[in-house]
């Protein structure tokens, strides 16, 4: 593979696009094609968050990925560190200047953004739940963009706070998947054992649960979300349980449930 194309890991970059674009088709409706103009540049905005991201995280992680990810870019030898830190920093500044383009509240989201991102690289990954809660929030945030964009923050708020959950309770439980290779982390579980972390990760997903029919109780949302987001909230339940025997098995179905809850998400923004 290009070994730029690797170091932004673009599928990944996509991917961040594609939720953009969700969080968009979740306010605005069919409205979407009115707004294309923002939409644009926020998808500039976030990709080029997501490759400078990525491309810090290498620089970051080079010696780690030594051992553990040695056909990367910077193991591999086929960029020089300098590469990557210039790489990183130049995608940042695109996504800055494509901010610029859209609203105030889109370009406050950005910018918070790259400040988290920038703070977590370089220090909080390493810390516990401090990072857990940043990946956390950044997931959210991509979802509050989509409806800022377009001027209707209001009818994403709620997916971005059930994406926030939901990832945390993943995230929390992927550690307790890991601990065992987490060697240069303190981890969540690592700090206060994997059963007290699985409680607070089975706690995160049950309040996505508890707050999901928000949506529909105030109005934003029809009945045809409510039946929707039932599955995903029945998995999010399973998940919460499972985990404690099954963490692999845990963290694939809160994946699932994830994915299951944006359709909701959708249907409730177009119907």
């Amino acid at each position: 593979m290009n070994p730029l194309l690797q170091l932004f890991r673009i599928g990944n970059a996509v991917m961040g696009i594609v939720g953009l674009l969700m969080g968009v088709l979740i306010a605005a409706g069919t409205g979407i094609l009115d707004h294309w103009e923002p939409v644009v540049f926020a998808a500039v905005a976030v990709f080029s968050f997501i490759a400078g991201g990525n491309s810090l995280n290498d620089y970051t992680d080079r010696e780690v990925d030594k051992l553990a990810h040695p056909e990367r870019p910077l193991p591999s030898g086929r960029m020089t560190p300098r590469q990557v830190l210039f790489i990183s920093m130049a995608s940042f500044i695109i996504s800055f200047l494509s901010s610029l383009f859209l609203n105030l509240g889109s370009m406050i989201i950005v910018v918070l953004a790259i400040v988290l991102m920038l703070s977590y690289e370089a220090k909080l990954k390493k810390d516990a739940l401090t990072g857990n809660l940043e990946i956390a929030l950044l997931t959210g945030m991509l979802f509050l963009l989509g409806g800022a964009v377009v001027g209707m923050v209001e009818r994403t708020y709620i997916i971005a706070l059930l994406a926030f959950l939901a990832i945390l309770g993943r995230e929390i439980v992927k550690d307790i998947e890991d601990m065992e290779g987490d060697f240069d982390r303190l981890t969540l579980p690592k700090r206060i054992g994997a059963r007290n972390a699985g409680i607070i990760a089975s706690l995160s997903f049950l309040l996505a649960v508890a707050l999901s029919p928000i949506p529909y109780f105030d109005g934003t949302f029809g009945i045809w979300y409510l039946a929707a987001v039932a599955f995903a909230d029945a998995i999010f339940i399973y998940c919460s349980i499972v985990h404690f025997e099954k963490p692999t098995k845990g963290q694939k179905l809160a994946k699932y449930g994830m994915l299951l809850a944006l359709v909701a998400f959708l249907i409730g923004g177009i119907l």
